[in-house]
C-alpha cells in the first residue's frame, strides 16, 4: 500500500482516528458523513466535507428560513429573475435584449487577519460570480464597517481594506461606484468587508453552472494552484495541510487568499471570449472552497457523475496532497465543461489570453464524484451529498429579554439643542462626526470612472453606469444598513435598509428593480442572534413582496462576534435599478440656477431611536426606528423617476442619518453653491433640521416647474413642503432664524474628518 489513504484503503480501516473536529465538523457531522459513504470518508473525502459543509459554504443555520423568500415572491416578481437564488448571482432583464447580473457577497474575517488581501480578494471572488454567469463585470461597490474611528487597531485594518479594494479594481479596471463605511464600536476585532458587482450581457449569452453531457470535458484554466487560502471558508488548521510555496522548509501558510488582479484581468477576457465562441456548456468559478466547491457543485447540477484527475491540476507547490489541493482557495481559477469536439478551441483562446488551462476530467454516466491521484481513487462521494445536502440546523431563537429594556430607554430624555447657537454647534458637530463625514479619503483612493460608463458615484445617493452606448439605457445601484435600528427592531429595521436602498436608487431617477443581500450576523448558538436573525429575513422577503421587486440571491455571514460581543445586526441590502436613459439622471448637488425651490417630500416626525444625533452627541442607543411605511417609498419613487423623466428636477438627496441638515449641507457642498433654508415655525427647528424619519427626499425644481411637480405629487397624495431656495451668488447656507454657515467653514468640519485620522 502506498502513504496516501486511498478510498479502498478507508473500508479497510474503520476505527482509524481522523482530525474531523479540528477540521470544524461536528460528531454528529461526521457520523452522518459516514453513514452517506458507508465507510469513514478518507483524507481528501473529509477535507471536501468539512469545507463544504462549513458555515460559509452549506447555510447550515440559516438555510431553514429560506421559506420566507419562497412565500413571499410572487409570479410577477419571478418573471423579473433570469437567474435567482441559488446560482452564482442572480440575473434580471432590463429590457432592449440585455441583461444585468449582480450579487454582494462577505469577505470579513479575512480581512481583519489581512486587509489588504482579505479585502483584495473579497473583490476578485465577486467578480468571478459575474463572470460565471456570461457576464462582463462592469462595477463594484463596497459595503464596509469598521469599530471606533479613533480606535489604533482601525488605522490598522481601514487603510488596508480600502488600499486592497482599490488595488485590485483598479488593476481590473472596474469603477468603485457606491457603497458605505460605517463606524461602530461593535465592529471593532470584526470589520465587515461586503464587495458587490455588476455585470451585463445579451439576454441569450446567460451561462448557469451544470455539468452535462457525458464524455464532456472538465477544464480548469487561470491561476496555478497553491497552499494560500487553505481553511479559508472552514477551520483546516491541521498539520495536514501545512507547508510553504517553495517546498522547502514546510511551514503554515495564512488562511488569508492572495490576490493577483493581472491575472484576474485576462482571466475575464479570456472567459468572455469562451463564452462568444460558443463552447462552454457549464462554468464555475473557484471560490470559497476552491476545487471541492467546484466539482461537487457542477456534478451536483449536472445530469451524471465527474470523474477528475487530480495530479492534472497545474500546482505552484511541491508536495501538496489532495486534501490541499481540494481544499486551497488559490485566487483566479474558473473550472468549465467542454464537448470533446470543442476542447482545442478552448485551449486556443485560452493560449491567445496567456491563461493556463487544463484537462482534469470528464462528466460520466455514474453517479458519483470521483477523484483519483495518480491513479488511485482518493474521492468517491455522491455530489449532492457535499454541495447541496449538508446539515441542516434548526437553530433555537427567541426574542432577548434585553430587548424590551434596549426599546424601553428612548431618547426622549436626552437634552437637544434649542438656541440658534446650541443648533449651530450641533450642524458643525454631526457632519464632521465619523460616521457622517465625507468619504472622499477612501473613494478618491478608487477609479471611479474607468471604461467611462459611470454617471453617477459617491458621493451621490446612488451609484449609475451606462450599459447601452447607443440608447444610454443603464442601471442604478445603492447599498444601505444602518445597524443601530436593526438592533432596535431587526424586523422594522431590516426594512428600513431596503427602504433607504430603494429610495436612493428611485432618487437617481432609476426605477428599482431586484434586490440582493449581506446577511451579517453574530453567532448562530446564540438565540438571540438568531432572533434578529429570523426577523430580518422575514422583514426583507416581505418588504420586497409589497415593493414589488424580487430577491435575486445574497449571502450569510455568521459568527461576526469578538469574545461574547455580537456586532450589530447588518443585514446589508443592495437595490439594483434601471434607467431607460442616463441622460435623465439626477444628481445629488444642486445646481447654479438662481431661483430654484428646495421641496421637502415626505413627512417628518420626532423620530430619533436609533439615531445619528442620539449616537454622536450622547452615545446613546435606545427606544424604536423610524416607522417604515413601504407604500409611501414606492410611491415616492414613482413620482421621482415620473420626475427625472419628464424633467422637474434639478437634483434630489434622500434624509436618512443626520437628517435635513446633513442633506442640505451635501446637497450644497457637492453642488458648490449657497442655499436658504426656512423651516416649519410650527414645528421644533431640532427635529426638522436632525429628525431621521423615513421617506423623505429634498429636491430642487427648477421655478418653471414647480407648478407641474407640486400638482403631480399633491394629485398622488405625496406629502411635500416649499423648504429652501438656491441661492448661487451666495457661498453660504443660510438657515432662516438659526445660522448662516459659510460653506468653507462647512467644508472643513465635512472633508477635514477623515484625513485627520487616517493620513
Amino acid at each position: 500500500m502506498t502513504t496516501l489513504d486511498t478510498v479502498k484503503h478507508a473500508e479497510s480501516t474503520p476505527d482509524l482516528e481522523q482530525p474531523w473536529a479540528e477540521l470544524g465538523l461536528k460528531d454528529d457531522e461526521y457520523a452522518r458523513i459516514r453513514e452517506i459513504l458507508g465507510r469513514r470518508p478518507t483524507d481528501a473525502e473529509l477535507a471536501m466535507y468539512s469545507v463544504m459543509w462549513s458555515e460559509h459554504c452549506s447555510y447550515k443555520s440559516s438555510k431553514v428560513h429560506w421559506h420566507y423568500w419562497k412565500e413571499n415572491t410572487t409570479e410577477e416578481m419571478r418573471a423579473k429573475m433570469l437567474a435567482g437564488i441559488g446560482e452564482n448571482a442572480g440575473v434580471v432583464d432590463i429590457g432592449d435584449g440585455w441583461a444585468v447580473t449582480f450579487k454582494v457577497e462577505s469577505h470579513n474575517h479575512p480581512s481583519y487577519v489581512e486587509p489588504y488581501q482579505g479585502a483584495a480578494t473579497g473583490v476578485g471572488g465577486i467578480v468571478r460570480d459575474i463572470i460565471a454567469m456570461g457576464a462582463r463585470p462592469l462595477a463594484v461597490l463596497d459595503p464596509l464597517r469598521f469599530g471606533a474611528a479613533d480606535h489604533p487597531d482601525t488605522k490598522r485594518v481601514l487603510p488596508g481594506v480600502v488600499a486592497g479594494i482599490g488595488g485590485y479594481g483598479n488593476c481590473l479596471g472596474l469603477p468603485n461606484i457606491g457603497g458605505e463605511v460605517v463606524f461602530d464600536d461593535t465592529y471593532q476585532g470584526n470589520p465587515l468587508v461586503n464587495a458587490m458587482c455588476i455585470g451585463a450581457m445579451r439576454s441569450e449569452d446567460l451561462h448557469l453552472a451544470h455539468a452535462t453531457g457525458v464524455g464532456n470535458k472538465v477544464m480548469l484554466f487561470g491561476a496555478r494552484t497553491g497552499l494560500d487560502g487553505i481553511g479559508g471558508v472552514s477551520v483546516l488548521a491541521s498539520e495536514t495541510f501545512s507547508g510553504d510555496e517553495s517546498g522547502t522548509g514546510r511551514k503554515k501558510l495564512p488562511s488569508v487568499q492572495v490576490g493577483d488582479p493581472f491575472t484576474e484581468k485576462v482571466l475575464i477576457e479570456c472567459s468572455l471570449e469562451l463564452f462568444r465562441e460558443g463552447i462552454v456548456v457549464g462554468i464555475q468559478d473557484l471560490g470559497g472552497a476552491g476545487l471541492s466547491c467546484a466539482t461537487s457543485e457542477l456534478a451536483s447540477a449536472g445530469d451524471g457523475g465527474m470523474r477528475v484527475e487530480l495530479d492534472q491540476v497545474p500546482l505552484r507547490a511541491e508536495g501538496m496532497t489532495p486534501a490541499e489541493i481540494l481544499s486551497s482557495e488559490s485566487q483566479e481559477r474558473m473550472c468549465a465543461v467542454v464537448k470533446p469536439e470543442d476542447v482545442e478551441a478552448f485551449l486556443r483562446v485560452c493560449r491567445k489570453w496567456d491563461v493556463i488551462a487544463t484537462e482534469i476530467g470528464e462528466v460520466t454516466d455514474g453517479d458519483n464524484l470521483v477523484i483519483t491521484w495518480h491513479g488511485e481513487t482518493v474521492v468517491d462521494v455522491p455530489p449532492r451529498t457535499v454541495a447541496h445536502e449538508g446539515p441542516e440546523y434548526h437553530r433555537p431563537f427567541a426574542r432577548p429579554t434585553e430587548q424590551d429594556v434596549l426599546q424601553s430607554a428612548t431618547p426622549d430624555l436626552l437634552p437637544r439643542p434649542s438656541t440658534p447657537d446650541e443648533l449651530r454647534e450641533t450642524i458643525l458637530t454631526m457632519i464632521a462626526s465619523p460616521n457622517l463625514a465625507s468619504r472622499e479619503w477612501v473613494t478618491q483612493q478608487y477609479d471611479r470612472y474607468v471604461r467611462g460608463g459611470t454617471v453617477l458615484s459617491q458621493p451621490c445617493d446612488s451609484g449609475m453606469i451606462r450599459i447601452d452606448e447607443e440608447t444610454g439605457r443603464g442601471v442604478a445601484a445603492a447599498t444601505d444598513c444602518n445597524g443601530r435600528f436593526v438592533k432596535l427592531d431587526p424586523y422594522t429595521g431590516t426594512q428600513l435598509a431596503l427602504a433607504e436602498a430603494y429610495r436612493n436608487v428611485a432618487t437617481g431617477g432609476a426605477t428599482p428593480l431586484a434586490v440582493t443581500n449581506c446577511l451579517n450576523f453574530g453567532s448562530p448558538e446564540d438565540p438571540g442572534v438568531m432572533w434578529q436573525f429570523e426577523q430580518a429575513v422575514k422583514g426583507l422577503a416581505e418588504g420586497c413582496r409589497e415593493l414589488g421587486i424580487p430577491v435575486t440571491g445574497g449571502n450569510v455571514s455568521f459568527y461576526n462576534q469578538t469574545g461574547d460581543t455580537a456586532i450589530l445586526p447588518t443585514p446589508v441590502v443592495g437595490v439594483l435599478g434601471v434607467i431607460d436613459d442616463v441622460r435623465r439622471r439626477i444628481p445629488t448637488g444642486i445646481g447654479n440656477e438662481a431661483g430654484e425651490s428646495l421641496l421637502l417630500l415626505g413627512e417628518t416626525r420626532d423620530e430619533f431611536g436609533g439615531s445619528e444625533w442620539a449616537h454622536v452627541v450622547h452615545g446613546h442607543l435606545g427606544g424604536t426606528p423610524p416607522q417604515v411605511d413601504l407604500a409611501r417609498e414606492k410611491l415616492l419613487a414613482d413620482i421621482l423617476v415620473a420626475g427625472s423623466r419628464d424633467g422637474m428636477i434639478s437634483a434630489a438627496h434622500d434624509l436618512s442619518e443626520g437628517g435635513l441638515a446633513q442633506t442640505i449641507v451635501e446637497m450644497a457642498l457637492i453642488g458648490q453653491t449657497g442655499a436658504r433654508l426656512v423651516l416649519d415655525p410650527d414645528m421644533d427647528p431640532f427635529v426638522q433640521l436632525f429628525s431621521e424619519s423615513a421617506g423623505r427626499v429634498l429636491v430642487a425644481v427648477p421655478r418653471s416647474e414647480e407648478l407641474r411637480f407640486t400638482e403631480l405629487c399633491g394629485a398622488r397624495g405625496l406629502p411635500w413642503r416649499k423648504t429652501g431656495v438656491v441661492v448661487p451668488e451666495s457661498d453660504a447656507l443660510e438657515i432662516q432664524d438659526v445660522a448662516t454657515l459659510p460653506l468653507e467653514e462647512l467644508r472643513t468640519a465635512w472633508e477635514g474628518t477623515l484625513p485627520a485620522l487616517f493620513d
